[in-house]
């Protein structure tokens, strides 16, 4: 047969918490994504002097380098840090290339560091051809 363990119903009262100190700002505020306003496009470029050349008016710029037997790109920051890197000398790039440099190599090179670029939550770099026997002066 069925037997019930209780027949009375027990009512149990409700505590109230109080949420008022959940509004309460802290002191102290830690930034805890600093890239945040960078990825808003909202945080300032460092400008730099007028005079300087090249130009540091980006938060990330792309620098591809190519030599005699490879070609490497760069995703650096404005004071000069490298974030991203990729280069047609490591084995799991240069073993699908035919040949290390040359157009084939710098298209190729570009997939891997636009994939790289979006792991690493870089969305928008700067890229201008920096070549300094063609550069004119602006005055």
């Amino acid at each position: 047969g069925l037997r019930f363990a209780s027949t009375t119903a027990s009512l149990k009262t409700e505590i109230e918490v109080d949420t008022s100190e959940n509004e309460v700002v802290a002191p102290n505020f830690t930034n805890r994504n600093p890239r945040n306003l960078e990825q808003m496009a909202l945080a300032r470029k460092e400008r730099g002097w007028k005079t300087m050349w090249p130009k540091r008016e980006f938060w990330h710029r792309l620098r591809l380098e190519r030599t005699q037997h490879y070609v490497e790109a760069f995703v650096e920051r404005s004071n000069g840090d490298v974030v991203v890197s990729a280069s047609t000398r490591e084995w799991a790039i240069k073993r699908h290339l035919y040949s290390p440099k040359g157009v084939a190599a710098c298209k190729n090179l570009g997939r891997v560091m636009a994939q790289r670029c979006l792991e690493a939550g870089i969305n928008f770099v700067n890229f201008k051809a920096i070549i300094p026997w063609e550069h004119r002066c602006d005055s």
